[in-house]
């Protein structure tokens, strides 16, 4: 996508004339996993008469003049916090699924068991019950699961744990409830997000519109080549042990109900460490293609051990009157093994 030059966003909904009008600054989180995407407004409330009263469900649209804006979905404001000097309001939303009631329990902690089942089974079954049309890829909804338990969670937290378990990613996206491996998320909701493929300028300096950041984190974890888990066999009487790739090995210290929750759970982890082996953190003029779960691609442009896809997990963008457009971007490898070579 062809960017513009001029930034420009819009805030629609509840009481968006004012918010628009007198809109100082705004931020907007986008996150993988658990995380609840979060919108923050900082208004101007010098020459109003009162204290308004902000509420209820808003949207954010972002993007260029030139090129367009792109909706960022809906938010319901949860804390409204005034400021006597400077004359202001900062107002806090969050992704609108979450609301404040909770009816259907949504952030209620249960202990209880499930199995035999299967991934998607399970996962149709607790997104169901709260209202939300869930999604999940086919290569994840077959997997077996013999037993597992959620021990004081909420279901958000045992489905991020669960998609956690087969390196994949559980995210509510408006009333889609997504089950996918990293990068697949937005494709499964109907949005299909093409790579967004960043550049590095040739004068590339720290005060230029187009100046781009960068910090590569190689974790501890790429020592593991690996994984070994262990399941009770309960008919041989003993512990058996799985293994996934190459020594050096990580060994979980849960033990498994089977040899195929066994696995499944080696699998996922070798996958998980080689794609967490790298992690990068880039500051970048704002692109309102970029999102969590989508995939950023860093092109020739960059040095050879950066360049190639990388699964984004969290997007901040945040502009200002006085401040052009701008995003912090956090991501991990999505192969390993080709950024190696």
């Amino acid at each position: 996508m062809s960017l513009g030059f001029t930034p420009s966003v819009e805030i629609y909904g509840a009481n968006a004339a004012l918010l628009n009008e007198r809109l100082i600054s705004w931020q907007h989180i986008d996150a993988a996993g658990i995380e609840s995407d979060q919108l923050t407004l900082t208004i101007n409330l010098d020459g109003l008469e009162g204290l308004p009263s902000l509420g209820g469900k808003i949207g954010l649209r972002v993007g260029y003049v030139e090129s367009g804006l792109v909706d960022k979905g809906e938010f319901v404001i949860t804390r409204r916090t005034p400021t006597l000097f400077p004359l202001r309001m900062t107002l806090v939303a969050t992704a609108a699924p979450f609301s404040a009631a909770d009816e259907t329990g949504f952030k209620q902690r249960r202990s209880v068991s499930h199995g035999p089942t299967t991934v998607g089974t399970l996962f149709r079954q607790l997104t169901s019950r709260h209202g939300f049309s869930p999604r999940v890829a086919p290569e994840l909804a077959q997997i077996q699961i013999e037993h597992i338990d959620q021990s004081n969670e909420t279901d958000m937290g045992f489905l991020t744990r669960l998609a956690t378990l087969h390196d994949g990613v559980a995210k509510p996206i408006n009333d889609l409830y997504v089950l996918a491996r990293r990068g697949q998320a937005k494709s499964l909701s109907g949005n299909v997000m093409p790579d967004i493929k960043l550049s590095v300028t040739t004068d590339n300096r720290p005060g230029e519109e187009a100046f781009i950041a960068a910090t590569l984190e190689e974790t501890a974890r790429a020592k593991y080549q690996g994984c070994k888990t262990s399941w009770w066999d309960a008919a041989a009487g003993k512990v058996r042990v799985e293994e996934s790739g190459i020594a050096p090995f990580k060994t979980l210290r849960q033990r498994y109900q089977s040899a195929n929750d066994a696995r499944a759970a080696a699998e996922g982890e070798v996958r998980r460490m080689m794609r967490e082996a790298l992690k990068v953190k880039i500051d970048c003029p704002g692109n309102p293609g970029l999102s969590a779960e989508g995939l950023v691609l860093l092109d020739s442009t960059w040095p050879d051990f950066m360049r190639g896809r990388w699964s984004i997990d969290k997007v901040t963008a945040s502009g200002s009157r006085q401040n052009s457009y701008r995003c912090s971007i956090e991501a991990t490898c999505l192969d390993a093994r080709s950024l190696a070579h």
